[in-house]
């Protein structure tokens, strides 16, 4: 399914082996956040997902591992933005933002987060929205 829509809205798309099963365990023990099953999906399809300007739209498994734990246990982040506790970070842009999915009573969302202001804005309230939105509506769709 996922691969069928991203090769439908990215043809010159380059799609990688699934991501491991065990990483999907891996990311909510170590997070403490359940991973949205869109992103399982779309992991379990392809670990990762890359535009033509080698921006990575979805992480590997892997890294949004990597990544959130640096953020969280980075001392600087701690002092400069708000905690990032109830966010799973999983792609960036070149603009300079980067996704996450946000935890809430209400169910998952995803957000953009600017580096600069700690600004978190819901930009959709899917995985499918998400990727519609970055490959066809250019590289300032979030704002």
């Amino acid at each position: 399914m996922w691969r069928l829509l991203i090769g439908e809205l990215y043809p010159e798309v380059e799609f990688l082996e699934p991501a491991k099963e065990a990483l999907f365990w891996r990311i909510e023990e170590t997070l403490g956040l359940p991973v949205p099953l869109e992103l399982v999906e779309l992991l379990r399809e392809t670990n990762g997902v890359w535009n033509e300007y080698g921006d990575a739209v979805v992480w590997s498994a892997e890294r949004i591992i990597e990544d959130n734990l640096a953020m969280r246990s980075e001392p600087d982040y701690r002092e400069l933005y708000a905690p990032f506790d109830n966010l799973m970070f999983f792609g960036d842009s070149d603009m300079g933002p980067q996704f996450a999915y946000v935890h809430t009573g209400y169910g998952p969302g995803i957000i953009s987060w600017d580096h600069e202001t700690d600004e978190r804005r819901l930009v959709v309230v899917s995985l499918r929205d998400y990727l519609v939105r970055r490959f066809t509506q250019g590289s300032d769709w979030f704002r």
